[in-house]
């Protein structure tokens, strides 16, 4: 199994490839990164793309399409796919989607307008404001969409893969139903730079005075993101979009982890770009695991916040952070992070070899 990490700008694009039982190759690919994950303004065909050409041209399919949630860093790579590529419903199998119309039907209560934009048809792409689009529409003229929702509990085992769904719960769904509207302008999701010149040390010191709070994300379209426990072969992984921690602790408590006996995966992907408000103390204590991995190219939100690092590496000093972009790996630690935790690794990644 090959799990690959695509540049994405700020955004998740993951591609992966395995053989069932039989043998037959199979592909599933989560999230869109954004536009310029499939095609970029100076006409070069974006890594998503390739990806998407590499399976056209074996003749295989996308076995299972997910859209963890309606952003558009997840989901403008898909939205241009569509606008480029007439045949592109012709080779995909199956999609997880939580669009507001299925969501609204699952809880029996109205609509939410605000997650109401749409695709009007399959040639020409409505993305709206910058923060959430609704693609169901497409879905359905394609006959892709599918009855019910995609949340915490589902079990899925298909082609000698299994996927446990962690996230949303019920409630998120209902946050994002009755409580979800545009934001624009708000410096919750405008802020820029970086804090990675702060020290790992004292982060970890200043988290562990009493006083410490930490504080989750509110953002309801983050916290409705579809995110998975997957086991291939008896070896597992996670994948965790942009979700509240809290949730995702539950999720895996209910499955029976606990910090005295944690999940053992290959790697995890860390939530939300390795953002502050994404990942706890209590996440990574849930994890047993080497590798964490962090897809952004750090523009727009600053992301990995470092505080999100001290808490990896008080964990575990001899983690592995990886990161889809050269930005990222050559700039996270401080000369000081280096000489206090020698054994702690910052490695550029493109794929996982997952091996059988």
């Amino acid at each position: 199994m090959i799990v690959k990490f695509l540049q994405a700008e700020n955004g998740d694009s993951i591609a992966i490839s395995f053989s069932d039982s039989e043998g037959k190759p199979r592909n599933i690919l989560i999230d869109g990164g954004r536009e310029l994950t499939y095609f970029d303004r100076v006409r070069r065909n974006g890594p998503l793309k390739k990806v998407i050409d590499k399976i056209k041209g074996s003749g295989e399919n996308i076995d299972l399409l997910i859209l963890s949630h309606i952003d558009n860093d997840h989901i403008e790579g898909f939205l241009k796919w569509f606008e480029q590529d007439k045949n592109a419903p012709s080779i995909i199998r199956e999609v997880w989607f939580n669009s507001g119309e299925a969501i609204a039907n699952y809880l029996k209560k109205p609509k939410n307008e605000d997650l109401n934009l749409f695709i009007a048809d399959g040639s020409n792409v409505y993305t709206g404001v910058d923060e959430g689009i609704e693609f169901q529409k497409f879905l359905q003229k394609h006959n892709l969409d599918r009855d019910g929702v995609i949340m915490k509990d589902l079990e899925c085992e298909d082609f000698n893969l299994k996927i446990n769904v962690l996230t949303p719960t019920h409630k998120q769904l209902e946050n994002l139903l009755e409580h979800y509207h545009e934001k624009t302008g708000d410096v919750r999701y405008t802020a820029a730079g970086n804090d990675w010149s702060k020290n790992l040390s004292d982060i970890i010191a200043e988290e562990a005075e009493p006083a410490f709070r930490f504080k989750q994300d509110r953002s309801e379209k983050n916290g409705s993101s579809i995110t998975s426990l997957i086991t291939y072969k008896d070896k597992s992984f996670l994948l965790l979009a942009d979700s509240h921690p809290k949730e995702v602790c539950s999720a895996l408590k209910d499955l029976g982890y606990s910090k005295e006996n944690p999940v053992k995966v290959e790697f995890m992907q860390v939530a939300h770009h390795g953002s502050k408000a994404n990942n706890n103390k209590e996440l990574f204590e849930l994890v047993d695991t080497e590798n964490y991995v962090i897809s952004t190219n750090s523009s727009g939100h600053g992301h990995p916040h470092k505080c999100v690092i001290a808490r990896i590496v008080a964990k575990n000093p001899k983690a592995v952070i990886y990161s889809n972009y050269e930005r990222v790996t050559d700039n996270l630690l401080t000369e000081k992070d280096k000489m206090d935790y020698p054994d702690v690794q910052v490695k550029l990644i493109s794929e996982f070899n997952i091996e059988e």
